[in-house]
């Protein structure tokens, strides 16, 4: 009976000869090739040397000198090598365990094609990197983690990695198969922005995520004071628990003092937080400490909270998703909103997809200028900081921002273009809400609530179908907030969105 892992048994196998001598050995083996059924094909790298980036110096290096893959039995292989080619040998792994025997280096399927595939299609343009794959996951200079992305078409479909910065350019980092079982490449291709990919949220430390954390702290303290009935004194009763963290940074003895002062349902709410909330609330009195008028400064005005929080504030009842929240000049509606995203954790080198509740915070109020106002109504969500920066944005800018699509690309051929950083290309929801007379969700600058104005977005309905356009504000605005995260585009604007959704 034949040994099928010698005779039958087709494998990709790494073949190694002297340098220079590759294509005498390629030579050989298709000569061979025809006249016996046990070799199928024979794989040469065409590109054999790569640009080596270490720390400041780049340099050419041999990367596949002296190898050949071939797809082909064992046995065949072994017959080869002993008739037709002494200067040849199969490549040997590693031993792993000291005694253990060594085994003929083994190419899976899927892997070689995928090595095929980087070999042959983008092998020249990328620089191997000598650093660890996961020493580009943060940005040491930055005090950041780096983006992580992935390619949605085009030869590198599909590859996921790191943006960074390598002096002026932004690259692609990101890891492809090496020839022995196991063993990766780590590589940059070069300008970054001229691929189409998509952003993943970073489990271990998303900027927007790091850059919500006092903002997250703030509004969930506010949601805790609006739910316990302060009203028009939520902020100075703000002012007051994180001054008195500041002075101790005691969750204990700040809920025994409430106590004593007659605040029990707030003491009571405060002491019922998560070990996670409380940390964020202590590490914003820290900052506080650090600089003091912080709060104060940054929160001096409460109209409506930011449209998306990781916090309700108000409790909602068993199996209901909806919650209203009667304020002074409007009511406040408090939807939960489960938020869908592609993920990826560096430290395990693993894509995850995380559905994360939000609670999505709009308001309602009668519209004024209906001749029937109790059957008028418009909804609105705060959008404020986000869209004062656009309305602030004129002229030309704000053309290139909202309606430009290419331009030509500085130093090259006229026909040479690519994307400009607009809405219409990057954020087409956005782009249908500030351009499209007929889209139902409008932008509206200094919209009055009470004594006080904000920059909205909004939508103008009847008595009969508020539910109807509850649901179209809060799934625009989602849909805003998803679209804008999951570019790597509009970077500025992302950092305007934490003040709309505050990513937990």
């Amino acid at each position: 009976m034949p040994d099928k892992l010698n005779h039958v048994d087709y494998r990709w196998y790494v073949m190694r000869t002297k340098r220079h001598q590759e294509s005498k050995l390629v030579e050989l083996l298709e000569k061979q090739k025809a006249e016996t059924k046990n070799i199928l094909e024979i794989y040469a790298p065409t590109h054999t040397t790569v640009h080596v980036h270490h720390d400041s110096n780049e340099k050419q290096k041999p990367l596949f000198a002296g190898i050949v893959f071939v797809l082909a039995t064992q046995h065949a292989l072994m017959h080869f090598i002993k008739e037709h080619s002494l200067d040849s040998d199969m490549q040997y792994e590693r031993k792993k365990e000291q005694g253990e025997k060594t085994a003929m280096c083994v190419i899976p399927e899927e892997q070689m094609r995928a090595f095929r595939d980087y070999n042959e299609n983008y092998a020249d343009k990328v620089i191997v990197l000598e650093r660890p794959y996961t020493d580009y996951a943060f940005n040491t200079k930055a005090g950041e983690p780096n983006e992580i992305v992935r390619v949605i078409d085009g030869p590198l479909a599909g590859r996921e990695g790191y943006i960074c910065r390598f002096r002026r350019d932004k690259r692609l980092v990101f890891q492809v198969q090496g020839f022995e079982p196991g063993s990766y490449l780590t590589v940059s291709y070069p300008n970054a922005w001229d691929l189409h990919v998509v952003r993943l949220h970073n489990t271990e430390g998303d900027r927007l995520s790091v850059g919500t954390e006092k903002g997250r702290a703030v509004d969930l303290l506010i949601g805790f004071l609006q739910a316990c009935g302060y009203g028009a004194r939520t902020l100075p009763m703000l002012y007051l628990i994180i001054n008195r963290l500041v002075d101790k940074p005691s969750l204990v003895s700040l809920c025994k003092a409430l106590h004593a002062q007659g605040d029990t349902a707030l003491s009571r709410r405060l002491a019922q937080m998560t070990g996670k909330e409380a940390e964020l609330v202590i590490n914003l009195a820290r900052y506080e400490r650090d600089n003091p008028g912080y709060v104060k400064t940054n929160w001096s005005k409460l109209t409506l909270r930011p449209f998306l929080t990781p916090t309700s504030g108000v409790a909602m009842e068993d199996g209901k998703t909806e919650v209203e929240c009667q304020h002074k000049d409007f009511t406040e509606i408090v939807r939960k909103v489960d938020i869908t995203e592609e993920a990826y954790c560096p430290s395990k080198q693993k894509d995850e997809t995380l559905t994360c509740a939000y609670y999505a915070h709009i308001g309602i109020m009668p519209l004024a200028c209906s001749e029937k106002p109790e059957e008028s109504f418009i909804l609105f969500a705060n959008w404020d900081e986000f869209l004062r920066e656009y309305f602030l944005t004129a002229g030309k800018a704000n053309e290139r921002l909202v309606s430009g699509t290419v331009q030509a690309v500085r130093g090259e051929t006229a026909q040479s273009e690519k994307l400009i950083e607009s809405f219409r290309n990057y954020a087409p929801i956005l782009y249908k809400v500030l351009t499209d007379a007929g889209s139902a969700v409008k932008a509206v600058p200094d919209f009055p609530v009470g004594n006080e104005t904000l920059n909205v977005l909004a939508i103008t309905t009847t008595a009969a179908d508020v539910d109807k356009a509850k649901d179209k504000l809060i799934n625009t605005c989602a849909g805003i907030c998803k679209e804008l995260n999951t570019t790597t585009h509009l970077a500025i604007w992302r950092r305007y969105l934490r003040t709309v959704w505050l990513h937990n």
